[in-house]
């Protein structure tokens, strides 16, 4: 398990997490993934419903604990699927009857504990960056991080919906006919930086002439890492738009971390308003301290001095308790940066866009969330996966049949210094690899403006 340190404290008052709220949050997904479906009356058994649903919660949401108990299996679609709150494990899941249908697990139940991220608001666990961490999450401790597990409930109450309407429903379509869809983006941290590791190791090797080289380049050279013109040209070489998302600070956080090594110049301003010109798109990487930092999350939207309609958080920080209600306050359209950052996969176990849940109010927040899945850095660092190159694809393979199966989104995050042909471990051979994957299955390419409007539904 991780190292324990303390979340924030919990917000109050929180509303009482009632089968009404639970029902209308997952509900209000579940629509919104099948749009085109009759409409049908769902509840919980003794509702009078058409559909109904095993009430297996109990008192859970009521005493504020993390996590359930352990979940139990059951065969869905093919794949083994975790059934949380599930009352009656050896029946058969669905009894359907003339106009009617019961399901004997509490799927509403389950996709909210998922959806909601219940686990991390009630969970003290957090990492030295103040993450929840990956290492004390259902889906480590049951092993169902790539599996998109609200999205085959979904798929058990679509086929109630389908038994009851006499309607056959067809998972969502992007851009008209692609199957599923791609978010492709960058968090640009450094732009000045890559002539900084073969300089030091040369001064440390005692190779002077090497060294005095490499700081006569970078003085004269534009810094290999300065290239976002590069990455958006890789990304559109296959179809796809970039959506960078800048550091407007190059000052350390509180606690030491780095941020930008680079100032949000004007002339780094026109850069990428000429590509955004060619339809990519500009977003705030938040820095050390935005994500708990109201009024510093608004200054930086205010220095970006860029048209911008998303956020992603520097090193991924988010505190559940307080980080949703800033990014609603400050007006953002849509955020990306709820991956965990240890594995690729599904941190809220659902494959499509969703809006977090406001555990205040007891309602949905209005900005839309773009799960992070994969990030360039968790395929290979010290601390994460280590995957060897030629292992890359393949390991993210079922990952992306999963999300193509329900015609969801995949987000990938590749950073700029990460297509520095130097780099022979995560990347530009391998992001090419990744990209010609996704236009395989039939991947659809947006930009985030486009999942927060609606535009390519």
């Amino acid at each position: 398990m991780p190292a324990h340190s303390s979340a924030l404290p919990l917000p109050a008052p929180a509303v009482p997490i009632t089968a009404e709220v639970r029902l209308a949050y997952v509900l209000g997904h579940f629509w919104q993934a099948f749009p085109e479906a009759a409409p049908v009356s769902i509840g919980y058994a003794g509702s009078g419903a058409a559909i109904t649903v095993a009430d297996g919660a109990g008192t859970f949401f009521a005493e504020g604990q993390p996590y359930p108990t352990a979940p139990h299996w059951r065969e869905w679609m093919g794949q083994p699927v975790p059934f949380f709150f599930d009352a009656a494990p050896p029946a058969d899941l669905l009894a359907l009857g003339p106009g009617t249908a019961h399901i004997r697990a509490d799927v509403i139940s389950s996709a909210f504990y998922l959806l909601s991220g219940w686990q991390e608001y009630f969970s003290d666990e957090r990492d030295r960056h103040g993450r929840f961490p990956y290492a004390a999450s259902v889906q480590k401790q049951y092993g169902f991080v790539g599996v998109p597990v609200v999205n085959y409930y979904f798929d058990v109450l679509k086929t109630a919906v389908e038994h009851v309407s006499g309607q056959r429903l067809q998972p969502r379509r992007w851009a008209g006919t692609a199957p599923f869809a791609a978010f492709i983006s960058h968090d640009i941290d450094n732009l000045r930086s890559a002539w900084k590791a073969p300089a030091k190791a040369a001064l440390t090797q005692g190779r002077l002439w090497s060294f005095a080289r490499q700081l006569a380049q970078h003085l004269a050279r534009p810094d290999a890492w300065d290239n976002l013109e590069a990455v958006a040209a890789a990304t559109a070489a296959h179809g796809a738009k970039s959506t960078f998302f800048l550091l407007p600070e190059h000052r350390k956080g509180v606690d030491g971390t780095p941020n930008a090594d680079y100032a949000l110049s004007t002339s780094l301003r026109r850069r990428l308003l000429r590509l955004a010109m060619q339809g990519h798109e500009v977003g705030l990487h938040g820095s050390i301290g935005t994500a708990e930092d109201g009024n510093q999350l608004l200054r930086e939207w205010q220095r970006l001095k860029l048209p911008a309609h998303g956020l992603r958080f520097h090193y991924l920080r988010w505190e559940p308790r307080r980080t949703p209600r800033l990014v609603e306050e400050a007006g953002v359209d849509f955020d990306s940066t709820l991956g965990f950052a240890e594995h690729f996969g599904f941190r809220h176990s659902y494959c499509h866009p969703f809006y977090p849940f406001d555990f205040v109010t007891g309602e949905a927040h209005r900005f839309l969330e773009i799960p992070l899945n994969v990030m360039d850095a968790t395929l290979h660092h010290p601390n994460y996966l280590q995957l060897p190159p030629e292992e890359v694809v393949p390991a993210l393979r079922p990952m992306l049949e999963q999300v193509a199966r329900f015609g969801g989104v995949v987000s990938v995050l590749w950073h700029n210094e990460n297509f520095d042909p130097a780099n022979r471990l995560n990347g530009p051979r391998e992001f090419a690899a990744l990209m010609q994957e996704l236009r395989r299955l039939g991947a659809a390419f947006v930009t985030g403006k486009e999942l927060a409007t609606g535009a390519l539904l």
